[in-house]
């Protein structure tokens, strides 16, 4: 079983081989995951709100992931970038802001995730990078 089911734009589940999704299950983690960015860069504080007014595969409850559930999203057997580009098309090797703040200097610093190769880092609030939403699935699998 794949670890990821492609979502259409009307929140249905799709076939393996589609290619006009707009979301991603992740079965592992109980997440769904927009499969494109949430728009450009963005400074740290703008990612969070981007993910908080996203509209997407019918649902309006996106917000930016943990630094723990978008590290898990990396896949470190990939390189250039470490992600399922089946899944994520239009990934590349980029930085995507978490929600998680750096617990030495919450005012300052945030983590993000590297899609290069993988790893988790700080950085300043208001370096920009990309953001890629989700959200946690219901009960009833969505």
């Amino acid at each position: 079983m794949s670890r990821f089911t492609k979502i259409g734009a009307d929140g249905a589940q799709l076939a393996a081989e589609a290619t006009d999704h707009v979301a991603v299950l992740d079965t592992k983690l109980g997440l769904i995951w927009s499969a494109d960015y949430v728009g450009e860069r963005h400074t740290f504080a703008d990612a969070q709100e981007a993910c908080a007014s996203l509209e997407l595969a019918g649902f309006n409850d996106w917000r930016a992931p943990t630094v723990e559930e978008l590290f898990l999203l990396a896949d470190r057997t990939k390189f250039d970038p470490a992600i399922d580009t089946d899944a994520f098309p239009s990934a590349k090797n980029d930085w995507c802001w978490t929600s998680t703040l750096d617990a030495s200097s919450p005012s300052d610093y945030a983590w993000y995730v590297y899609f290069g190769g993988g790893g988790a880092f700080c950085n300043g609030q208001n370096d920009l990078a990309r953001v890629r939403a989700c959200r946690s699935v219901s009960p009833a699998g969505q």
